[in-house]
C-alpha cells in the first residue's frame, strides 16, 4: 500500500494557506474558486482517460490567459507557492486513489477536503447570525462536486462513454453519484460529519451520498485504467479505381500510374 511520505502530505495549516492564497487572488478577480471546487476539479483530473496537462487546465480552473501568466497571481512567488501545494494536494490524491482500500475509515483513503459551511455558520453566535441574515449556504461536498463536474463538462471528449456497454453503464452510474452531490441536502439536519461540538446540519442520506460519491471517484479512476487511453481513428483517404484517372494530374490512368506503384 503507497501512502505519500508525511513531507508530501498536506497538513491543516497548508489548508489554510490555501485559503489564504485563494482569498487574495480573488481581491483581483472575484471568479476565483474556493479550495473546495479546486479540490473536486483536482479529483475529476487525477481520474480523467487522458492526462490532461497543467497548461491546459490551469487557464480553466483560474480564469488566466495561459498557464505561464502572472494574473491572477500576485507576482512569481506566489504563483510558484500556490503550484507547489498543488503538486503535493495532487500527489496525495492519486496515491489515495490507486491504494487498496476497503472502506473509507482506511487512513489511506481518498478524503476530499470538503467544508460543512452550514454547520459552521450554525456554531456561531446568534449576533453573528443576524448579520448574516438569509444567504442560502452551499450544502455539505456540494462545492467539491460541483468542482468536479466543472471539469467533466470542460473536457466531455474524455469523458465519452466507452463501446463496452458494462463500462459505459459503470461511468454513467459513477457519474450520477457526483451529479445527487451537486444537488442541494433537502433533507432534515440529523446529524455533524465532524463531530458532536457542531450542531447537526446534515441529513443521514446526504452523508450516505457523499459516501458512495468518494467510492464513486475510485470507480472513475479505476475505468479509465482499465480501458487506456482513446486511441485515435486513423481513416485512409479512398483510393481512386485502377481504371480512373490518376490523382497526380498525369492524364494516364491510375493503374499505369501511381497505382502502379
Amino acid at each position: 500500500m503507497n501512502i505519500p511520505a508525511p513531507a508530501a502530505v498536506l497538513q491543516p495549516e497548508d489548508f489554510d494557506a490555501l485559503d489564504l492564497l485563494l482569498d487574495d487572488l480573488r481581491t483581483r478577480d472575484e471568479e476565483i474558486p474556493q479550495w473546495e471546487f479546486c479540490e473536486g476539479f483536482m479529483a475529476a483530473l487525477v481520474c480523467s482517460r487522458r492526462p490532461i496537462p497543467q497548461e491546459e487546465y490551469l487557464p480553466v480552473l483560474l480564469g488566466m490567459d495561459d498557464a505561464t501568466a502572472i494574473a491572477p497571481f500576485a507576482d512569481v512567488a506566489q504563483r510558484a507557492d500556490f503550484l507547489a501545494l498543488w503538486a503535493r494536494r495532487w500527489l496525495e490524491v492519486a496515491t489515495a486513489l490507486d491504494a487498496e482500500v476497503e472502506n473509507l475509515e482506511d487512513e489511506a483513503a481518498y478524503h476530499p477536503e470538503v467544508m460543512d459551511v452550514r454547520g459552521a455558520i450554525a456554531a456561531l453566535p446568534a449576533e453573528e447570525l443576524a448579520v448574516l441574515g438569509e444567504e442560502p449556504l452551499p450544502s455539505f461536498a456540494q462545492v467539491w462536486a460541483l468542482g468536479f463536474m466543472f471539469a467533466v463538462e470542460n473536457w466531455p471528449e474524455d469523458w465519452t462513454p466507452p463501446r463496452d456497454k458494462e463500462a459505459a453503464q459503470w461511468l454513467d452510474a459513477s457519474l450520477e453519484a457526483l451529479v445527487a452531490m451537486t444537488e442541494d441536502d433537502t433533507g432534515q439536519p440529523e446529524i455533524s460529519p465532524f463531530g458532536d461540538d457542531t450542531p447537526p446540519s446534515v441529513s443521514v442520506e446526504r452523508l450516505n451520498a457523499f459516501g458512495d460519491a468518494i467510492w464513486a471517484v475510485y470507480d472513475l479512476r479505476e475505468i479509465w485504467r482499465s480501458i487506456g487511453p482513446r486511441v485515435e481513428t486513423v481513416r485512409k483517404a479512398a483510393e481512386p479505381g485502377r481504371n480512373d484517372l490518376c490523382y497526380c494530374g498525369s492524364g494516364k490512368k491510375y493503374k499505369k500510374c501511381h497505382g502502379a506503384t
